[in-house]
């Protein structure tokens, strides 16, 4: 198997794990939330922070060194048109994606209070961060759409 094909692998791979786990993260937060107890949101969180970690963390170091090399390996420019929208758009999901990471511990933090206290009811604080969380989850999701079809279509 050439360097090359190992090396799309591993890229897309790791296109679907940010997808894939950025979906999967904000379904399951917003399942718990409407459930509004303390207890199941907190557990939740606790589990998203750990999921950003382990795989949104891994893949986005992958995807910078893998399409960098892809991108030497095949002789792109990085002046392309797509490879230069690509690359905008995915420092803007990072511009999203890192103060997700703090909110989302935040709102662990503050849940597991909650359910520590034996509250019924997560505290207003609460509610503000997860708001600030919902918006920023959107431009990083849909820069990551984009991404995906700029590397498909490779547009001129």
């Amino acid at each position: 198997m050439s360097l090359y094909l190992v090396l799309k692998f591993l890229h897309v791979i790791g296109a679907a794990v940010l997808l894939g786990t950025g979906a999967g993260i904000a379904f399951f937060l917003y399942r718990a939330e409407r459930r509004e107890a303390p207890a199941a949101i907190a557990a939740t969180l606790r589990t998203v922070v750990v999921a950003d970690y382990i795989f949104t963390a891994t893949a986005a170091v992958a995807q910078p060194i893998t399409g960098f090399l892809l991108v030497y390996l095949v002789g792109y420019s990085l002046g392309q048109t797509w490879i230069a929208a690509s690359l905008i758009l995915y420092v803007l999901v990072g511009a999203c994606w890192l103060p997700v990471v703090v909110l989302q511990i935040r709102m662990r933090d503050i849940a597991a209070k909650a359910e520590a206290a034996g509250a019924d009811r997560l505290p207003p604080a609460y509610y503000r961060l997860s708001r600030i969380w919902f918006w920023l989850g959107w431009p990083a999701f849909l820069s990551v759409l984009i991404i995906f079809w700029l590397m498909i279509a490779k547009p001129a």
